[in-house]
């Protein structure tokens, strides 16, 4: 996900971002050898304690200690992402488990949440059981796997009825059907953001530019129909990114997920949330983030659910607060629907906007708890 330069001061001076950032900091953390690895990061530099580990599950640590909100990521070759934290607003602490085996990785700490990141090598040597050795973990995985298959194949369609629109020049079928299509994306945007450079041409906000990408996908055709009413340049933009649709629902389908990722994901769609929907920086010329919002919160609850069966025998208090805090969410989230669809950014009060803000908080502490409790191995 591409941030831009003002919702980094919005976030910076305090919005949800930053509460989100708090969440997790004081979560129970198992200890794998050599304890948690405490990165520190700063607005020129991110230390990373130790540049190598055991196979299995790591804990990273992080502080930023500088002045902009940072993100951390763990690359494989390709830019391919194992893991990542967004929204480490300056002071604050965040704790990142990932499953690793044995191989050679970047990892990154982004200040101002942009570019390639200060990198640095990591390496993991020797081999342990995964997760999912755990016939339960091992199930959740499979049940959410099924659940991305559903939503890529609705991606897919949906996306090539949006694409056909526009090429038609139907720039009032294609506004219907912009919202629709996008709400298959944002549910499982995490795993969309492993890919290296596939979720920036497709999702990417017009600042990708300033980082020397082309300002392609979702948004620049929503600029076109939305600020210059037309569709006549868009077709070509329409052919790339039904292109790029299909490569990632390819690779989506394939792809083999960690336990940690479902609980790193869960806890990802609600950063989403606060970097781009409340804010409105996500559908700026539409303004349909509240179709986003939506998606981002049904993508999280379904990651959740599939879990479920295992926090329950671990954590059942954890699973009471979790639906408590989602069905806090969904009420109040509800009361923007109009009709079938959802009110515009541009009609929701500052009122409204904390209320959601409030809720998307209280629900983040819990989420934030959910891959501790997935890493820690059966007695």
């Amino acid at each position: 996900m591409r941030r831009s330069p003002r919702l980094l001061a919005l976030v910076t001076a305090g919005s949800l971002g930053a509460s989100l950032a708090a969440c997790g900091s004081g979560e129970d953390t198992p200890a794998p050898a050599g304890g948690p690895i405490a990165v520190q990061a700063t607005d020129t530099s991110c230390e990373v304690a130790r540049t190598s580990t055991e196979a299995g599950t790591s804990v990273f640590a992080i502080t930023n200690k500088g002045q902009k909100v940072t993100e951390f990521y763990v690359y494989a070759p390709g830019d391919r992402v194992m893991a990542e934290v967004e929204n480490v607003a300056p002071g604050l602490s965040r704790n990142l488990h990932v499953e690793l085996p044995a191989g050679t990785y970047e990892t990154a700490c982004k200040p101002g949440m942009i570019g390639k990141g200060i990198r640095g090598q990591f390496t993991v040597a020797g081999s342990a059981a995964p997760l999912t050795d755990d016939a339960a973990l091992l199930a959740a995985t499979e049940s959410y796997s099924r659940y991305v298959k559903s939503q890529t194949g609705a991606l897919l369609e949906r996306t090539t009825e949006f694409v056909a629109a526009v090429k038609a020049g139907d720039v009032a079928k294609a506004k219907e059907l912009f919202p629709i299509a996008r709400t298959y994306w944002e549910r499982i945007e995490p795993v969309a953001e492993i890919f290296g450079d596939l979720d920036p041409r497709i999702d990417g906000r017009e600042e990708v530019t300033e980082e020397g990408l082309k300002f392609g996908g979702f948004h620049r055709i929503e600029k076109d129909l939305w600020i210059d009413g037309s569709a006549a340049k868009s077709g070509p933009i329409a052919d790339q990114l039904l292109t790029d649709v299909k490569e990632i629902v390819q690779k989506a389908n394939a792809e083999k997920l960690s336990p940690l990722q479902l609980a790193n994901g869960a806890k990802a769609l609600l950063d989403e949330v606060a970097a781009g929907k409340i804010t409105g920086e996500e559908d700026r010329y539409s303004h349909t983030d509240l179709w986003d919002f939506n998606a981002n919160v049904e993508g999280s609850k379904a990651a959740i659910a599939a879990l479920r069966p295992v926090l329950q025998e671990r954590d059942p208090a954890l699973v009471k607060t979790l639906d408590t805090e989602f069905a806090n969410v969904d009420a109040t989230l509800g009361k923007h629907r109009a009709g079938d669809a959802w009110k515009l950014h541009t009609e929701l009060s500052k009122a409204d906007l904390k209320e959601l803000s409030d809720a998307i908080n209280a629900l983040a502490e819990p989420i934030s708890q959910v891959a501790a409790v997935v890493a820690k191995k059966k007695a």
